[in-house]
């Protein structure tokens, strides 16, 4: 092969290979393998390396290479890189808005409405391509000069080498005129091209890289974030590769005269960019808020983090006249998520007593907004957990709530103390009944040792009414202590032998509202098997362990007695309870002393007395080869929410194990699955995806 025949199969080359690398990181297409990929890659670095003349820094194999740096070189920026203003509520965005709307000539509504982008926790970056070539890549730094990471950042798959050479047609599309295409076309042959956008490590990557590296006994990464921060200020590119990093495009600095900020995404996406698919036009603040309440709830579901939108006045004629103020642009907003921590201070601890007698600290904080709420208490869980925090009442401490989470403790400040702080001790008494408080033994919990406890009473009723269970619409917490405190209720048996009567003449309760909850009562005096087991309230029986034992009681009938339930299951042993699948000694020594318990079977007759019937669902399992199978779901399944993938495997007659053991048949692996696909993988367990999932069923 000649000189000139060498250079053009290079350049085809390079063409492809760029080529699929567009289709696969920004328009999620593969259209050939990775080991093809790879293969024209090293046809590619051969023809390179016997001809080094014909290499160009656009080449692919020039995105790890060089030595290391020994330093970082300073760059001012073109223009500087401002920060945003925060706003924390739907109030702060409409003060915003009214604040803009003085400033200019407007109708009631903003002009060309607002660009809703999601906020990238990453970091941000400024990339420059001369002759649509990549010449430069800095950090932000302090806004107006920043440090030149040019080899780092073109380890990043996602980052174009040279940028691409859009069709008329798809220019078009965006809305460019003819003026504006020549313009671009001009600056792609001879000019500059500025874009900055976020630098980032996926949850994925992350999770994959502390794996890794907790094999080979290196520090942990402390978070998405600072692992990307130090991927980009590594001064040898090969480390940076390493770490995988993304990277999306939120802006353009160029001479085009675009009429829109939504057209730079545009824009930066036929040039060869990622940009965020989630980004959306919104006519009006109302819109706006509805698209960062939207992502709030469902945050956790996104491959990388993110902590709010930055809201963009769309019409780019709009930003000259709205200015700059500070340290930022007027025409930008991030509207920030709600905080999952804060920090605040333990003023006591209190004790609640649970339906198993189990008594939980509880600690009362100086309310502070966490996760949109205004949090006041906050479960400790147990004495170990405040012995492993080294919690004290009066300390400084960080608390978390996640999305609907119960708020907990996680980190004492110690250093905050000020000697005055006390120890917490577990009371000699029940808070409520005043009994003693044992300490069970084998296990962390405390209980009081009054069986009939009006806390633990109150409990279990609640509980049999709740969803899991009984599902008794109208009986909730406040109405069943209302009973109980009237004397009507004394245990979940009384439930159906209340009258209309006995609830006119009480307080909340009118006529219809009385009527409403009897006739509510009575449509739930027919159960299913499993709900009723799990309604009982027995000790260290969830709902999936109710459902294994519902299927135990082989029947014939649709419908079977509570007599007959209790005959089962005063006929099993221990030995017989243990043997059942996911039982265990433990589960199985509690379900025997529930059944033996002479207050306990007064109730079974008591609640059969009153009319509670209990119904068996028939199965008809097409697929006898999952009947009695074992099946762990790890990770989220984009078709399927958990209770519907639980649901199909019951179904099937499958069980489902919260856990992965020797035992397990399978394991659903979804999106960004947890620590049990790991178990999975040491156990040789078979680990299947959604679509063989599927399949299955």
């Amino acid at each position: 092969m000649n000189k000139d025949k060498i250079k053009n199969r290079i350049e085809k080359l390079k063409s492809e290979i760029d080529n699929y690398r567009y289709l696969y990181h920004v328009l999620d297409k593969s259209e050939i393998s990775d080991a093809a990929l790879d293969s024209l890659k090293n046809e590619l670095f051969k023809l390179e390396m016997a001809n080094p003349e014909f290499i160009t820094p656009d080449s692919p194999t020039q995105r790890v290479g060089g030595k290391p740096l020994d330093k970082f070189k300073k760059v001012t920026h073109s223009r500087p890189m401002m920060s945003l203003f925060d706003a924390f509520s739907e109030q702060d965005m409409k003060d915003w808005e009214e604040r803009i709307k003085k400033l200019i000539p407007l109708a009631p509504l903003i002009k060309g409405g607002y660009y809703a982008e999601l906020k990238l926790d990453g970091l941000a970056m400024s990339l420059r391509y001369e002759k649509g070539i990549f010449k430069q890549g800095a950090t932000r730094g302090d806004g107006k000069i920043g440090e030149d990471v040019t080899q780092n950042l073109k380890t990043i798959e996602s980052i174009p080498l040279k940028l691409r050479q859009p069709a008329k047609n798809e220019l078009e599309k965006i809305g460019l005129d003819s003026e504006q295409i020549k313009t671009l076309e001009n600056l792609l042959e001879n000019g500059k091209l500025e874009f900055r956008g976020e630098a980032i490590m996926t949850a994925k990557v992350f999770e994959k890289l502390n794996k890794k590296y907790q094999k080979e006994g290196k520090p942990l990464l402390a978070n998405p974030r600072n692992g990307a921060a130090g991927s980009i200020r590594q001064l040898d590119p090969a480390l940076s590769a390493e770490r995988e990093l993304d990277f999306y495009v939120y802006a353009l600095i160029s001479d085009l005269n675009l009429n829109n900020h939504s057209e730079e995404h545009e824009l930066a996406k036929v040039l060869g960019f990622k940009v965020l698919e989630q980004n959306k036009y919104c006519r009006d603040l109302s819109e706006v808020i509805k698209f960062h309440d939207y992502w709030e709830k469902n945050r956790e579901k996104m491959p990388f983090e993110c902590d709010g939108v930055v809201v963009v006045v769309n019409d780019l004629d709009l930003w000259e006249k709205l200015g700059i103020v500070g340290k930022g642009p007027r025409y930008m907003m991030a509207y920030k998520f709600a905080a999952e921590q804060a920090t605040t201070k333990i003023e006591d601890v209190v004790w609640q007593v649970g339906r198993t007698g189990a008594i939980t600290p509880i600690a009362v904080l100086t309310p502070v907004r966490v996760g949109g709420v205004t949090i006041a208490h906050a479960t400790l869980h147990n004495m170990d957990e405040i012995k492993r925090l080294g919690i004290k009442i009066g300390d400084t401490v960080i608390i978390e709530r996640a999305g609907d989470v119960i708020p907990k403790v996680i980190k004492v400040l110690p250093n905050l103390r000020s000697g005055q702080e006390k120890n917490i001790s577990v009371p000699n008494k029940c808070p409520m009944c005043e009994s003693e408080i044992v300490k069970v033994p084998g296990e962390v919990a405390y209980r009081c040792s009054n069986k009939k406890c009006y806390a633990v009473n109150l409990r279990n009723l609640t509980h049999w009414a709740g969803k899991g269970a009984a599902d008794i619409e109208g009986l909730g917490p406040k109405i069943i202590e209302h009973l109980v405190k009237e004397g009507l209720i004394s245990d979940i048996s009384d439930f159906y032998a209340l009258t209309v009567g006995d609830l006119k003449p009480l307080e909340r309760f009118a006529e219809k509202s009385a009527d409403n909850l009897i006739k509510s009562i009575e449509s739930k005096k027919e159960m299913a098997l499993a709900k009723f087991i799990y309604g009982l309230g027995i000790r260290h029986v969830g709902e999936e362990s109710a459902i294994l034992l519902s299927r135990q009681i082989k029947n014939t009938k649709s419908k079977i007695s509570i007599s007959e339930i209790t005959k089962y299951f005063e006929n099993l042993d221990l030995e017989d309870l243990a043997k059942l699948p996911d039982i265990g000694p433990i589960v199985a020594q509690s379900i025997y002393d529930w059944f033996h318990d002479s207050h306990n079977l007064s109730l079974l007759e008591k609640l059969e007395k009153n009319g509670v019937k209990i119904k068996v669902s028939k199965i008809g399992i097409k697929n006898k080869e999952l009947e009695g199978k074992t099946f762990v779901l790890t990770g989220t399944l984009p078709g399927l929410t958990r209770e519907e993938a639980k649901a199909k495997i019951r179904e099937l007659g499958g069980n489902i194990s919260s856990s992965v053991s020797k035992k397990t048949d399978y394991v659903v692996a979804g999106d960004e699955p947890g620590s049990k696909y790991d178990d999975a993988q040491k156990l040789g367990v078979k680990i299947v995806d959604e679509e063989k999932f599927l399949k299955m069923l």
